[in-house]
């Protein structure tokens, strides 16, 4: 099919959309680090300070019954995206494709002309032995910025500095700092796209998540004609009858990153990165037609129906991450401005020395995990228990652990023989905020046998 007369002066690269998209990634994974909302970052998970940070709330470890929905959310996420989309994430997002580029095409192509053409994937530059050294050490300095970038998420910047200018105290980040590095590089460099072909998992499971309406790069039969029989098999460079379209130049296959040949069909290796289509379409231009290889589903470019992009697969996906979204919003809102774990000793009861108070002594933990410094206090909910130690409120700056030694007294009014348990609540909170500061927690008072308690 021909295009109309306006096609061959404005044809569709990809490659140049693919740009834009990397270039927003990549500031937003550099800038958002960066951005903190009373000390509290986007995203960060501690584990110097055990604690999540998401949507600029702090959770501590304790806390972190919000992770299964955080990584439901993100399998969901792959899963609907690669039905929807195919590996448009491998094409359009992954860091491995954006690395990739940067080294290739930026590095080596634009900046030191080591390879003389950005539309030839297939050979690798030889000789320029000095360029290729040069260009080495510069994807190395960017490699260490990917790596530090990385670790950002982990150790928030305004510490990760600070922990740079000691390096003998902190050598555990250093080894994770260098270990990083020195994989992109050998990855970038070396591994190439055999990580996209090879070892990443992704492209094992994108097979059983497609469907007749997942958008892909196909390759036009209808108008290239048949390169391949059923078997794989090529015909020729070059479709025998003369009506088809393609010319056989296989700018489409020079340029793959991944070294296949997408007249073949669909394949394992395809990325979705859509090289091929701008390769073909400046020498279908000059023919005045369109590109032969598209990006759409199969339901589309085989039996010529609309692409269903709401079906039963996407819909299902829709409603199981709306489901996890409001779960992970919910469960959110649930977070506790104080943390406190009670422990009892090893000793059942005491008894005081008048012989008929009772004593029992437990070990609080509480924590503060507001942003502000606060005083905390408790009250018991059983009269007849009364609070011995701590006998007043303490304080307790943002962030702040500390264990008390807690001793409750009472004088049993009514005693069993073989003695009581009696189940307490325990109403922990700040005493300057004690309407949205409050926790509970449950614990039993241990009283004595009968004989035990002197008359």
């Amino acid at each position: 099919m021909n295009c109309n007369s306006d096609c061959s002066t404005q044809p569709i690269y990809y490659r140049i959309k693919r740009y834009v998209v990397f270039g927003i990634i990549t500031l937003i994974a550099l800038i958002l680090p960066f951005i903190t909302i009373e000390g509290k970052h986007f995203f960060l998970l501690s584990f110097d300070k055990k604690q999540l940070n998401l949507f600029f709330t702090a959770f501590d470890m304790q806390e972190l019954y919000l992770m299964p929905f955080v990584i439901m959310l993100f399998f969901l996420g792959i899963f609907f995206i690669t039905t929807l989309g195919g590996r448009v994430w491998c094409g359009w997002s992954c860091p491995q494709t954006i690395f990739r580029v940067i080294f290739r095409d930026l590095i080596q192509t634009q900046l030191l002309g080591i390879r003389k053409n950005i539309h030839n994937k297939q050979k690798e530059p030889e000789g320029q032995i000095l360029k290729r050294f040069v260009a080495v050490v510069i994807w190395a300095c960017l490699a260490l910025l990917a790596a530090s970038n990385f670790l950002w998420y982990f150790i928030p910047p305004e510490d990760f500095f600070v922990y740079l200018q000691n390096p003998l105290d902190n050598s555990i980040m250093y080894g994770f700092l260098i270990g990083i590095t020195a994989f992109l590089v050998y990855d970038v460099v070396t591994l190439k796209e055999n990580f996209c072909v090879y070892i990443c998992p992704y492209a094992r499971i994108q097979s059983a998540l497609f469907d007749e309406n997942t958008i892909q790069t196909i390759y036009d039969e209808k108008r290239g004609g048949k390169i391949y029989d059923e078997k794989g098999h090529k015909l020729g460079s070059k479709p025998p009858l003369a009506t088809d379209d393609c010319t056989g130049c296989e700018a489409c296959v020079r340029v793959c990153p991944t070294h296949i040949d997408i007249r073949k069909g669909m394949q394992l290796e395809c990325i979705n990165c859509l090289e091929c289509a701008d390769a073909c379409t400046p020498v279908m231009e000059k023919l005045g037609k369109t590109s032969l290889i598209t990006w759409t589903s199969y339901n589309a470019a085989e039996k010529g129906v609309k692409t269903q992009y709401f079906r039963f697969r996407t819909i299902a996906y829709m409603v199981a991450l709306s489901i996890a979204l409001i779960g992970l919003f919910a469960m959110g809102t649930q977070k506790e401005y104080m943390l406190l774990n009670i422990n009892r000793t090893s000793q059942l009861y005491k008894m005081a020395d008048d012989g008929k108070t009772v004593e029992n002594v437990y070990t609080f933990l509480f924590q503060n995990t507001d942003s502000k410094d606060h005083l905390y206090y408790f009250d018991i909910s059983n009269n007849d228990i009364k609070i011995e130690k701590p006998s007043e409120p303490f304080l307790l700056k943002a962030g702040e652990k500390v264990k008390k030694v807690v001793i409750l007294v009472s004088v049993p009014k009514e005693l069993k023989v073989e003695g009581e348990d009696l189940p307490i609540t325990v109403k922990a909170f700040a005493v300057d905020a004690k309407e949205t500061i409050i926790v509970e927690r449950h614990t039993i008072f241990i009283y004595p046998k009968k004989s035990d308690v002197q008359p």
